[in-house]
């Protein structure tokens, strides 16, 4: 058991947050451990051929049997809508000493050694890093950034929208309630079960703030190995199935017969927030096709629209709930 103890203070600055470098390297596991994370198999299954020209045994290795990936490669984020490069820049910035305590903290609590390649890369430790470093940006240049981060950025802030919801409407205990069942909050203290350890700990918030983080990657709440961390805790990301979501098929009837058949496939989709990349990967349209039937949407009061970070996202209105005759997902 994890627990962190928050005052009204570090409650009142608990905060969300998109990590593209925690779901760059916590993706790692698909390729190491591929069946705990089946909502994402199809996806990265078309991406192998791209990774396997990468320094993919580097990056392999950078996963322990158990999953356990070293703190020191997800840093918490600084801003809720973080940036790639300048989270690596943390990651490369890690002093070269420290390189050998982060990665057996991660590798060796069960006894087992370090994999041959970050053995033999600790003979010099700055080389190491420099090499994880350059593994991990063309990782993420070649193999997600190009279309999958886009529909999984538009997903984390659509989860983020909805808990800022589910806070605003039900209040902290609630919110902590609906992340996830490994979370409980009782009497100024959020405890997080980790089957994954027998270690238990307990982190003092004092003011530095408690950072939630959603992603694709985890099958319940997971933290930072060390305590001495600032606080961070993973969670499950909703609408991951859309991830892996063909193309929505064009509604039907009346509906579609008042607004066309773009516009109510779009109404259909917005069940949940979306972004205008999301939705257009979805239909497989243009973003810009998808931009001018939602400005008709607004503009008759169909569909709501919320900014975070630097996208606006887009959901049914109650009205547009009554056309369609679909409530929105709680």
């Amino acid at each position: 058991m994890h627990r962190f103890r928050l005052d009204l203070a570090d409650l009142a600055t608990t905060w969300f947050a998109c990590s593209p470098i925690q779901e760059a390297v916590l993706s790692l596991r698909m390729w190491t451990h591929p069946g705990h994370y089946a909502l994402q198999s199809a996806a990265f299954e078309r991406l192998r051929p791209a990774f396997d020209r990468l320094d993919s045994t580097l990056l392999l290795s950078l996963v322990s049997p158990n999953r356990w990936i070293p703190d020191f490669l997800t840093p918490r984020p600084a801003t809720p809508a973080a940036d790639f490069r300048a989270e690596l820049a943390v990651v490369r910035g890690l002093a070269p000493e420290q390189l050998r305590p982060e990665l057996e903290r991660a590798f060796l609590p069960h006894g087992r050694s370090l994999p041959v390649v970050l053995e033999a890369g600790l003979a010099d430790p700055a080389g190491l890093l420099a090499r994880i470093g350059d593994a991990l940006e063309e990782y993420w240049e070649v193999c997600l950034a190009p279309s999958w981060w886009p529909r999984a950025r538009a997903a984390l802030e659509a989860d983020l929208v909805y808990r800022a919801r589910v806070l605003s409407r039900h209040g902290a205990a609630a919110l902590f309630a609906d992340l996830d069942h490994r979370l409980r909050w009782e009497n100024g203290v959020l405890s997080v079960d980790r089957p994954w350890s027998d270690l238990d700990g307990e982190v003092t918030v004092d003011g530095r703030g408690l950072v939630l983080t959603p992603t694709f990657f985890a099958r319940g709440a997971i933290t930072m190995i060390s305590d001495e961390r600032a606080p961070q805790i993973g969670y499950p990301a909703r609408g991951q199935g859309g991830m892996a979501a063909e193309p929505a098929p064009v509604t039907a009837g009346a509906l579609e017969s008042l607004l066309g058949a773009p516009k109510s496939r779009l109404l259909a989709l917005l069940a949940e927030p979306a972004s205008t990349t999301d939705l257009a990967y979805r239909l497989g349209v243009t973003p810009g096709a998808v931009s001018q039937h939602l400005a008709v949407l607004h503009a008759t009061g169909l569909v709501t629209r919320a900014r975070h970070g630097r996208s606006v996202l887009y959901s049914r209105s109650p009205l547009g709930d009554e056309l369609t005759g679909r409530p929105r997902r709680a």
